[in-house]
């Protein structure tokens, strides 16, 4: 090769160098959840908002076409981590998301962030991955496990209640409730009950709160578990002394729909109402009932956001997905209209946000819904970020 045919070769190596990856084609999506079992409305909520965003997007994410390959988790850690390697070496996605479970999260999270792939919870948020093991590859768009019943225990304690009992699943996210709860309530704790995750039937525990005679309940029951226990709870008399208090999880639209009346009157916390005063909210609400019949979940508005939120990354570095600082750089700014209004991520990638207490009531429509009444937390982060590493 001549010299000056040499410099020529190294001078186009140099500007492709500068310039990065051409763009890709596509983007992949890994979107696995729990589409089947008692936890199933979570993961179809979760998926019928993502989808809905990629409706208001063209069916594209930051302009490239967008493949979202879905696959149900069962709910089970093992069933998760099989299907978590088919996606990375198989099919190999570009992004995933989807997890509803916090004990399923953590079993597919180390598998994920050592191929480099990134995550984008919609969901699941273990103290764990807010803490002392935060990794860059992950983002959570919904809020650290603690957050909402931190907001309900500070309700609780400002509402003067002294005695209270607490009920939650025997898995990561349950334990988190509770810690997160008497973070903020420094009241007397008469019960505190962990359940079999999944379970039904809870006479043995509605015993336990009856013989405790507290003046509050708490309790962290998502999915099918809340829907069954509200009907045993009202059911059993115990409504008529003992105040009902949950996160937003276990008084969601998801659990109303399966409940009705029975749930008037009971107080929540969410990051999100359906009732939130801001356009990307209006239009997200309206065009789920008009999409899908019913009222969105705040699992529908964290499927939504996870997908805006990838939108925007990919759309900031122009497409150029295989260049994984400046998609990192990208989440981390987060330059999408978030459902909740104003959107930002701590330095563990969880959200700073504010926390709302809403009532389930009727509506000028006579539906059973959840009303907004006030702000309980205004930019609020989680309590593990200082264990965090990253910078």
């Amino acid at each position: 090769m001549s010299e000056p045919l040499r410099h020529l070769v190294l001078a186009l190596t140099l500007v492709a160098a500068a310039t990065g990856a051409p763009a890709a084609d596509r983007v992949k999506i890994g979107f696995l959840s729990t589409l089947s079992g008692p936890g199933a409305g979570l993961g179809i909520d979760i998926r019928d908002g993502f989808n809905l965003a990629l409706k208001h997007t063209g069916g594209k994410l930051g302009g490239l076409p967008a493949e979202v390959i879905v696959a149900d988790d069962q709910q089970s850690p093992d069933a998760a981590r099989q299907t978590t390697d088919r996606l990375l070496k198989r099919d190999k996605v570009d992004f995933m998301t989807g997890v509803v479970f916090s004990n399923v999260m953590l079993a597919i999270g180390q598998p994920i962030f050592a191929s480099q792939t990134f995550y984008i919870s919609a969901n699941a948020g273990p103290s764990q991955y807010a803490g002392a093991q935060c990794n860059p590859f992950y983002f959570n768009v919904a809020w650290q496990n603690d957050n909402l019943h931190e907001a309900v225990g500070k309700t609780v304690a400002d509402k003067g209640f002294r005695k209270v009992a607490l009920l939650a699943p025997n898995y990561p996210a349950g334990k988190d409730a509770l810690t997160g709860f008497k973070r903020f309530y420094k009241g007397e704790v008469v019960q505190e009950i962990y359940t079999r995750l999944g379970q039904l039937d809870y006479a043995p525990e509605l015993a336990q709160i009856r013989a405790a005679q507290p003046d509050a309940l708490y309790i962290f029951l998502p999915g099918g578990m809340g829907i069954n226990f509200i009907k045993q709870f009202v059911s059993s008399g115990l409504s008529k002394d003992v105040t009902l208090f949950g996160p937003g999880f276990s008084a969601d639209e998801d659990v109303i729909r399966a409940v009705g009346d029975p749930m008037l009157g009971m107080f929540n916390t969410s990051q999100w109402a359906h009732d939130l005063d801001n356009p990307q909210n209006k239009r997200f609400v309206a065009d789920f009932e008009k999409e899908y019949g019913r009222l969105p979940s705040l699992y529908a508005s964290q499927g939504y956001d996870a997908a805006m939120l990838i939108d925007a990354a990919i759309r900031d570095v122009k497409g150029r997905i295989e260049d994984k600082d400046a998609v990192r750089r990208a989440l981390k700014a987060a330059n999408f209209k978030s459902v909740r209004g104003a959107f930002r991520f701590n330095t563990n990638h969880h959200p700073v946000q504010d926390y709302y207490l809403r009532v389930v009531v009727k509506d000028a429509q006579g539906r059973v819904t959840n009303r907004t009444l006030s702000t309980v937390f205004k930019d609020h982060a989680d309590a593990y970020v200082g264990e965090c590493r990253m910078k």
